[in-house]
């Protein structure tokens, strides 16, 4: 079956440039020029939408931060305004929150007039490039004109840096039952819970995550919500935890956690507590290649960063590296990272099937870490983790059994983060292990980071957790193919708790006011193996616009779904759901433009979680996103993609089970309807 709806009489050369540009979303915000990340901010008062996001206005990659803004009446359209938040002499407005004071609990407005309170980080770069760890402090604003113009706090910083290098994004709720203000801080690899009866002073309450939880990054963008669980009486508590590197796929990610809050300390349900228990780390014996106490005489160094190699511990003005072993190891922060340089081991043979050590430092892959290299090319590489502890490395180098190597350790890297630690390098005959940290995802895609939910006063009309996350990834944000902008939001989801054969789960379903944009329609009772559906992508302005694209699959049959997405230029994705296995699967590998990132056309994959024998999957794919709700969004994947044209067509595989009520709808472009 093969079923093409016309296309619209005007033709495309007339279409309005407006937001128009390659690879523009059309159903997705993204603001109108320049740089944009983490959404902040977000509010709801009076039938309108606010939402603030990470902004850098002079230039199309990350810069100094600034608050931008935009408002919308339905989620769906949205006007941009003039920046919120700008820089000043305590540092870049980094990510925050904002809450309407309705009882005017800060004293900053009225009774009649309550004011808008932002809780924000200052970064101060400065104080960063002195070397210092203390550069990120809490700081506030406040509108009184609903959220249009701000006025920053006289007494800001509101919470001074206790001596933590990362130590931001304030999220704040309202919480009933203490009648209290409540923070949720991240605080490098854990969680800060914060109170206030004003908005003002701040008291720290309790942490949580030190144990629990992954921790292959940076914790970042943490929120707490209090989420009925679907058909029942009860209510829980969710945690979400933004993490990068470290996500399923690979980079940016968020994890959540279920448990319950007192007001002061969050604990996670047994049943998770359980799920979520870490597995102990191992580091084999083996053959010493090198652990550094004696010196680097073995290696030749190249420019600055290795000149004083080995270090005991830190430099100067460097927060002391953990994880090493005995005095001494590689640390390149040298000049307060400004040094680059190279460490070359002499000529070895591989006689061991492992090479394991101990590497920690900046994430810079390619730029920062350590290499192996067999017959002048380089083979193995691994890079840190953007943290100050070093963790186990480990590389599978039988298929070079007796063959001559050099080890090499590089720091190319000028910028943040521009350091690498190595100890304890060991041939072995088993690999190293890390301590395996359990993690539940929000989303299994590589797309969605950092999201929050709009705050909603507790007699707000709008009831619904409603979310939005940065549709990008730190693997490769800065080189994605625009040019004018960068970036773009997820589109908005309403999140809910509910019990799955899993357990507890948060299910992301898109809100219904994206049907408003179904301009078009194909329908088909079923697809059977080796047919299609198609629809041209031209709304009805000329636009090439988005798709979406829903069917329903029987749990029942062994067989798994396998369709694809494609356009007439040969670019395509393919997904595979195996609810046999739990698994999901994304192949963006043809998608389009992958050249610009090695890792970007990695294979994806989630873990399935479906509560129905039949469930419905909905795929929407605008310019450069592909969003995939399976089971009403009980798993989900959020991915970028970069094709020519929209995939207008979605094929079912020879393999696959048949669909099911199959159709594919044409979404208007938001921008071409102001």
């Amino acid at each position: 079956m093969n079923q093409t709806s016309p296309l619209p009489v005007s033709p495309t050369s007339t279409v309005e440039a407006d937001r128009n540009e390659d690879y523009r979303p059309q159903i997705h915000f993204s603001p109108n020029e320049k740089w944009m990340n983490d959404p902040n901010g977000m509010f709801y008062l009076d039938g309108e939408y606010h939402l603030f996001f990470q902004h850098n206005p002079d230039a199309s990659v990350w810069g100094p931060m600034h608050w931008g803004h935009a408002v919308s009446k339905d989620l769906v359209h949205w006007e941009e305004r003039p920046i919120a938040l700008y820089p000043d002499e305590q540092g870049t407005i980094f990510s925050g929150s904002a809450v309407v004071d309705w009882n005017n609990s800060s004293g900053l407005g009225s009774d009649n007039n309550p004011p808008i309170v932002a809780l924000y980080t200052y970064h101060n770069a400065e104080m960063e490039k002195q070397g210092r760890i203390d550069y990120q402090t809490q700081a506030l604003a406040y509108s009184l004109d609903k959220g249009q113009t701000w006025q920053k706090y006289t007494g800001n910083p509101v919470i001074e840096n206790p001596g933590i290098k990362d130590f931001r994004d304030p999220k704040v709720m309202w919480h009933e039952p203490t009648q209290k203000w409540l923070m949720v801080l991240a605080q490098k690899d854990h969680i800060g819970f914060y109170s206030s009866d004003n908005l003002i002073d701040w008291s720290l309450e309790s942490t949580f995550g030190e144990e629990i939880g992954s921790h292959g990054g940076v914790w970042e963008c943490p929120e707490l919500l209090l989420m009925p669980v679907e058909g029942t009486n009860e209510s829980r508590y969710v945690l979400l935890v933004s993490i990068s590197p470290g996500g399923p796929n690979g980079g940016s990610a968020t994890q959540y956690f279920v448990g319950d809050f007192d007001g002061k300390t969050f604990v996670l349900d047994a049943d998770w507590e359980t799920e979520l228990a870490p597995t102990v780390a191992k580091f084999p014996t083996g053959k010493v290649f090198d652990d550094f106490e004696n010196g680097v005489n073995q290696w030749r160094a190249e420019g600055s960063a290795f000149s004083s190699a080995p270090t005991n511990g830190g430099h100067t003005n460097q927060p002391p590296p953990t994880g090493y072993t005995g005095v001494s190891l590689i640390n390149s922060f040298a000049d307060e990272d400004r040094a680059t340089g190279s460490l070359t081991s002499q000529s070895f043979t591989i006689t061991e099937k492992f090479i394991n050590f101990r590497i920690g430092g900046g994430h810079h892959p390619d730029k920062v870490g350590i290499q192996l290299i067999v017959d002048g090319e380089v083979v193995k590489s691994e890079t840190g983790l953007n943290r100050e502890t070093l963790h186990h490395a480990s590389w599978d180098v039988s298929e070079w059994m007796g063959e001559p190597a050099l080890l090499r350790i590089i720091d190319k890297e000028a910028g943040s983060w521009g350091h690498t630690y190595i100890d304890d390098i060991v041939f072995a005959n088993e690999p190293a292990e890390n301590r395996l940290e359990p993690a539940i995802w929000l989303d299994h895609g590589t797309d969605n980071y950092a999201g929050v939910t709009f705050f909603n006063t507790p007699n707000s009309n709008e009831s619904r957790h409603v979310f939005m996350g940065w549709m990008s990834n730190w693997l490769y944000a800065n080189e994605v193919p625009t040019n004018k902008w960068r970036s773009a939001m997820t589109l908005p989801r309403a999140l809910k708790l509910l019990n799955t054969p899993k357990g507890l789960r948060v299910q992301s379903q898109l809100v219904e006011e994206l049907d408003s944009l179904v301009e078009a329609t194909e329908q088909a009772t079923s697809l059977a193996p080796g047919e299609t559906i198609s629809l041209s992508s031209l709304d009805s302005s000329g636009r090439m616009s988005a798709l979406r694209y829903s069917f329903k699959v029987d749990a029942e049959l062994a067989s798994p779904v396998l369709v694809g997405f494609e356009n007439d230029q040969g670019e395509f994705v393919d997904i595979e759901i195996d609810h046999k296995r739990s698994v999901v699967s994304l192949d963006r590998s043809q998608s389009g433009k992958v050249g610009f990132n090695e890792q970007f056309s990695s294979v994806q994959e989630g873990t399935l979680t479906t509560i129905n024998t039949q469930y419905s999957v909905s795929i929407v794919i605008d310019r450069s996103s592909l969003e995939l709700f399976i089971d009403d969004g009980t798993t989900v994947m959020t991915s970028l993609i970069f094709p020519a044209s929209v995939y207008d067509t979605m094929s079912v595989k020879t393999d696959s089970q048949p669909l099911k009520q199959v159709s594919v709808e044409r979404l208007g472009s938001i921008w071409s309807a102001k």
